[in-house]
């Protein structure tokens, strides 16, 4: 039994990095990282050790299931904000493939690019969580969704706090500045209280937009299902980690439940977006067609382009009377179809 211990300091991750294995601890406390309490095992793959095996499972599932929500997402031609979310999944998608790499030690940690790969990531985490809280207000419709204004001033924002909190990590993990890793306070500050602040926006606004806008309820259940998972990812990879680890004998940790319960909240923005967006059928666009549509077939379609020009009644080369003319308008397959040949 390892000594369970857990603690929580402000402006600083000496105890979640000795609760759980994040990507950035390597590079904070002092020069060779904080290593957590109780980690789980690596496996030997062809000759290269892998660490966080489970979690390396669970990320590759979150990319594909990352990538069939953005398939369906663009399916829907006409459904509100479409082009505004796709990019919060997009960036998602991003995050999970940065921690497949940092936490499985498949760029380790010894590598010289490894610090720029983790501020990569924490700079993708806060775009991603920005880019959350903005697509909070497309419902809001304070500008059109889908105009070059809805969609830049969201990319350039999240690209401007993606530049922003890499240029802090990477600072603060080379000891560059008034950055320091053994005072990681600003990281601290953008990593938990303005990362959270983006995620109660998103959640609060939400819940006006359908108690305000919308007749159904059921949206809201979403809301609280997908909070509520991420709140328990929380809880379970900061508070519990290395209970968990010391328990199941080192198999998984807190990282692994924390991803997984992410990837259940997301699904739940996915679930929510979807069920609160209507598609407008009569501008969709298909590769299937409609199965009720009927196409009338006309007579004139079919006699329009004759294949060959026969004489008038009386020219010295036809001499023989016109056959009498039906008085079915359609073509020759609708005409006395019941008569014996």
């Amino acid at each position: 039994m390892v000594a369970i211990t857990y603690e929580f300091g402000a402006f600083s991750f000496e105890g979640i990095c000795r609760t759980v294995a994040l990507s950035l601890c390597p590079m904070l406390g002092q020069y060779d990282g904080i290593e957590p309490v109780c980690y789980s095992r690596n496996v030997d793959l062809g000759g290269n050790l892998i660490f966080q095996p489970a979690t390396l499972i669970i990320d590759i599932v979150a990319i594909i299931m990352t990538a069939i929500m953005i398939y369906h997402i663009r399916s829907k031609y006409t459904a509100v904000g479409r082009k505004e979310i796709v990019m919060f999944f997009y960036l998602y998608m991003l995050c999970t493939f940065m921690e497949m790499l940092l936490v499985t030690s498949i760029i380790p940690i010894s590598s010289a690019v490894y610090p720029w790969f983790a501020a990569i990531h924490m700079g993708l985490i806060s775009a991603t969580f920005w880019c959350l809280l903005l697509n909070g207000f497309v419902g809001f419709q304070f500008a059109e969704d889908g105009t070059p204004l809805s969609l830049w001033s969201i990319r350039i924002s999240s690209f401007v706090i993606f530049l922003v909190v890499g240029a802090i990590a990477i600072c603060t993990f080379k000891n560059l500045g008034p950055f320091s890793y053994q005072s990681p306070g600003a990281l601290w500050a953008f990593f938990f209280i303005i990362n959270g602040v983006c995620f109660l926006v998103y959640v609060i606004s939400q819940i006006i937009l359908v108690v305000n806008t919308l007749d159904d309820r059921w949206p809201l259940g979403d809301i609280l299902f997908g909070t509520g998972f991420f709140v328990v990812g929380l809880v379970l990879m900061f508070i519990f980690s290395v209970t968990i680890c010391d328990s199941v004998k080192h198999y998984v940790d807190g990282l692994f439940f924390g991803a997984i319960c992410t990837l259940l909240s997301v699904m739940m923005v996915y679930k929510y977006w979807d069920s609160i967006t209507k598609e407008d059928l009569e501008f969709s666009v298909g590769s299937k067609q409609n199965v009720w549509e009927v196409k009338e077939l006309m007579a004139d379609d079919e006699l329009s382009t004759p294949s060959y020009q026969t004489p008038p009644f009386g020219h010295p080369g036809n001499q023989t009377p016109p056959p009498p003319v039906p008085n079915k308008t359609y073509g020759q397959q609708y005409q006395n179809m019941d008569q014996p040949y």
